[in-house]
């Protein structure tokens, strides 16, 4: 059960990351999430967005080079402990992050958790197993 996330590589420099945000903004594309990760010359945007086609096809025509990849999106507690718990599930079942950003839901009390890691599949079942739910794209708008 995962959802899409659209890693989009970008020049590092002033205003770019303006550019994309109004790129999804102007074509009524609705962000969720985002990260982003960088270094002196680049960066890696990692983007959770309501449509991911629409998302794509905008990045295209513009010449932005993207990838879509399948990430984990796990509802936790938004309190003291909440993240501690998820990652401790995975660590007991030795299950290793690629990276992971957290966002805040519009519940009350949940926050959810984009992870990514090797295996999807073993990962959402040893978090199923610990009562840890998985959210779907929907669920995230």
């Amino acid at each position: 059960m995962s959802v899409r996330q659209i890693s989009v590589f970008v020049e590092n420099r002033v205003g770019l990351l303006s550019e994309v945000t109004t790129l999804m903004s102007d074509n009524e594309v609705n962000l969720r999430a985002l990260s982003i990760a960088d270094t002196n010359e680049f960066g890696i945007l990692r983007i959770i967005v309501e449509d991911v086609d629409a998302a794509a096809a905008i990045l295209r025509k513009h010449g932005y080079i993207y990838t879509i990849t399948n990430v984990l999106a796990v509802s936790m507690r938004d309190e003291a402990g909440g993240l501690a718990e998820i990652l401790q599930v995975l660590a007991k079942a030795k299950i290793s992050l690629e990276y992971a950003y957290a966002f805040l839901l519009n519940k009350p009390g949940v926050a959810c958790l984009i992870i990514r890691v090797a295996d999807n599949n073993a990962a959402e079942e040893v978090l199923a197993e610990a009562g840890i739910k998985i959210a779907t794209q929907d669920e995230l708008f």
